[in-house]
């Protein structure tokens, strides 16, 4: 299977979309299907349900009753065969709203972000006269990871210092978005997300599944779609429309996987998916259907002809894809077809499964020479993604890093080593906790507690790169260059062409007192790599060492080009540019970084000083006063403060004047006497 990743992708996708147009079963007559009148439009409202498995919700699910989806699966028609095109939320859910797989978007793991140039449903909607909300319950939607576009309210609003919000917190928003009046048509995208890992149910849920906290977490979202549903078709005009689907499932064991992201079996690829509305019959459909039609479905609900939607039975050969393994650490890539019955998942060999017979997929039918089925083209046709291309990993911040951390999602530290012989995912299920635990430890920069379990890891896959690569960062921090500079050989080894590794080793001297040493490595790195933040915040750091502080500001500038800076960075950049006497420059880097948390802005005085410089004497008053007499530098703040009354005319600018004077240091007691203005002003008040 690596050999594929040799194919051009090119190529490949032009293979793939033929295989696409010829499964899809599109004819000129399903084209030609008429679009609903603009006057019968209904509102239409898409539930996703994160990590909710396919046997966990609906009329069919054992060891619970969900009420909620029970009556949506009454009323509409519900699919027993729909699945996920990744098992991971933002994929998933990307192309739910763009109608193609990965290998169109580009979108393979969480902490990415979606092209701009890639139109989302929304988009098309606000077009077509809906308004447009979304209520997401995870920072795995934020509105950074391009899926915001075209919605009118994108609210990914969540509790202080949290990564995810209930469903009941979510339905409270919703439900008062939902009392504005309105006569437009609505689309409205909610996101639940409460079955997730670590399972923490509320009560009565929490007792009432006690011992199976995942089915309580399912059960108490299903009572919030409830209320959901039950809310939106009572406040909107006019026919309704509810598409409700899971963006994946959860492993809870099956195959080995506890969680999800992995591995391509039912566990975590078939999902619940009910449709309800206008033309849509009551009943159930067997087909295989991928959750990327929901795309489809909602543009034909609105008034456009899609041949894809699911209230029409086009067939499809179903694909999907768990490439993460494959683009962290080099496993082999993972992909599955399946047409009617039979499903396939290549990796590295073929599997295959009768999925209706044998749903827990425990007789692989390829071990059976004498009845294996045939493998579908498509499957062969998928296109892999190069890992050279897919990296570096999104420029995150610090903060958005670690939100995604804490929710299970760690990207890898860089482009895996591939290899032809390459593990299986599914051959090495047993370490997937130990990475997990690794990667959160190395995130939350526990960097002693995490060197053990990363050698774990490498004794079990030892070509694993960023296993390697992290247990030379981990030294490095801790100070341990002699054991840093072995993994880092280690690395070189393994990989002796990977810019990675020059740029890890490059890093690890640019904190410490071989900085110059970083200097030729880091310089190379930029020019194959121009917009790898990693590498430019390095190098900011050592210019501004060498004194070179112009290219130190614009090294950090392009950084905020690339990745929002905190508000931190931004005071920082301010200071470097006050410097270097660019005023302008230096307010609105301040401001900025002020608008962002006034409170816990450390900057006024710097701030005052420079709106004095551009004679803005009121916006100096005002940020004078806000520095507190605690300020090392306060003596100073009285002196600016008096100059910025005399020239405002204040009545009491004598006073402030005096009082300058009365709390002087050293520095500004020879100021003060040296000040012209205090010469013209009045003796009293």
């Amino acid at each position: 299977m690596i050999s594929d990743v040799a194919i051009s992708i090119r190529r490949a996708l032009i293979l793939f979309a033929l295989a696409l147009a010829a499964a899809c079963g599109s004819s000129d007559k399903q084209k030609s299907v008429p679009a609903a009148p603009s006057a019968q439009r209904p509102s239409i409202l898409l539930v996703t349900l994160d990590t909710t498995r396919a046997d966990a919700i609906g009329p069919e699910a054992t060891g619970i009753d969900t009420p909620g989806f029970n009556a949506l699966a009454a009323r509409g028609m519900r699919f027993r065969q729909a699945y996920a095109a990744v098992p991971e939320t933002l994929p998933s859910h990307t192309s739910m709203l763009t109608g193609v797989y990965p290998a169109a978007h580009a979108i393979h793991e969480n902490g990415r972000s979606l092209s701009p140039t890639e139109p989302v449903v929304a988009e098309r909607l606000h077009r077509a006269g809906y308004r447009t909300a979304a209520f997401v319950s995870s920072f795995i939607l934020a509105r950074q990871f391009g899926l915001a576009r075209g919605f009118d309210l994108y609210d990914d609003t969540l509790p202080a210092g949290a990564v995810e919000r209930t469903s009941r917190v979510t339905t409270d928003a919703v439900l008062a978005y939902l009392a504005r009046p309105s006569s437009q048509p609505l689309f409205l995208w909610v996101h639940y997300f409460d079955p997730h890992y670590p399972y923490t149910p509320p009560e009565p849920f929490l007792s009432r599944f006690r011992g199976k906290p995942y089915l309580g977490e399912v059960a108490a979202m299903d009572e919030q779609l409830g209320r959901l549903v039950a809310a939106f078709e009572r406040s909107v005009a006019g026919p309704t429309a509810i598409v409700v689907v899971g963006d994946h499932g959860e492993g809870l064991g099956d195959h080995g996987e506890a969680l999800h992201g992995n591995l391509l079996y039912q566990s975590t690829m078939r999902v619940p998916l009910v449709v309800v509305g206008p033309a849509v019959g009551a009943g159930v459909n067997d087909a295989p259907v991928s959750t990327r039609r929901v795309f489809h479905t909602i543009l034909d609900f609105s008034g456009a002809a899609e041949p894809l939607s699911l209230r029409r039975a086009a067939t499809e050969v179903v694909m999907g894809e768990a490439m993460k393994p494959f683009l962290e650490y080099g496993w082999q890539p993972q992909v599955m077809a399946i047409g009617g019955r039979q499903k396939s998942i290549l990796s590295g060999r073929v599997e295959i499964y009768d999925v209706v017979a044998d749903p827990a997929e425990s007789h692989d039918l390829a071990a059976d020479d004498r009845t294996r089925p045939p493998v579908p083209n498509a499957l062969r046709d998928y296109p892999v993604p190069s890992p050279g291309e897919a990296w570096p990993p999104e420029n995150l911040d610090e903060s958005a890093r670690k939100a995604l951390a804490s929710l299970g999602y760690v990207s890898a530290t860089a482009a895996p080593q591939v290899r032809k012989n390459a593990p299986r995912a599914a051959d090495m299920v047993g370490l997937f906790e130990t990475i997990d635990k690794a990667s959160g430890l190395f995130v939350a920069g526990e960097y002693a507690r995490v060197i053990p379990v990363l050698e774990k890891v490498l004794a079990a896959d030892p070509y694993n790169l960023d296993a390697i690569l992290r247990l030379a960062t981990a030294h490095s921090s801790l100070g341990d260059d002699a054991k840093a500079l072995e993994y880092f050989r280690k690395a070189a080894e393994v990989a002796p062409s990977s810019p990675d590794v020059r740029v890890y080793l490059a890093l690890h001297y640019a904190r410490g007192k071989q900085w110059p040493e970083a200097v030729p490595l880091l310089e190379q790195a930029l020019a194959e790599w121009p917009d790898r933040v990693a590498v430019i915040e390095a190098l900011a750091v050592i210019r501004q060492r060498q004194g070179r502080m112009e290219e130190a500001v614009a090294l950090r500038q392009k950084i905020y080009t690339l990745r929002a800076p905190t508000r931190d960075e931004l005071a920082a950049l301010g200071d470097l540019q006050m410097g270097l006497g660019r005023t302008t420059d230096a307010i609105d880097s301040f401001e900025r970084a002020r608008a962002m948390d006034a409170r816990a802005f450390g900057y006024d005085l710097e701030l005052g000083l420079l709106y004095l410089d551009a004679r803005r004497f009121a916006e100096a008053r005002d940020a004078l006063d806000r520095v507190p007499a605690s300020h090392p530098e306060y003596p100073m703040v009285l002196f600016k403060r008096a100059q910025v009354s005399v020239l405002l005319n204040e009545p009491d600018r004598a006073a402030r004047i005096e009082r300058a004077r009365q709390h002087a240091d050293q520095t500004t007691r020879e100021l003060i006497a040296r000040e012209r203005l205090f010469r013209q002003a009045p003796e009293g008040r």
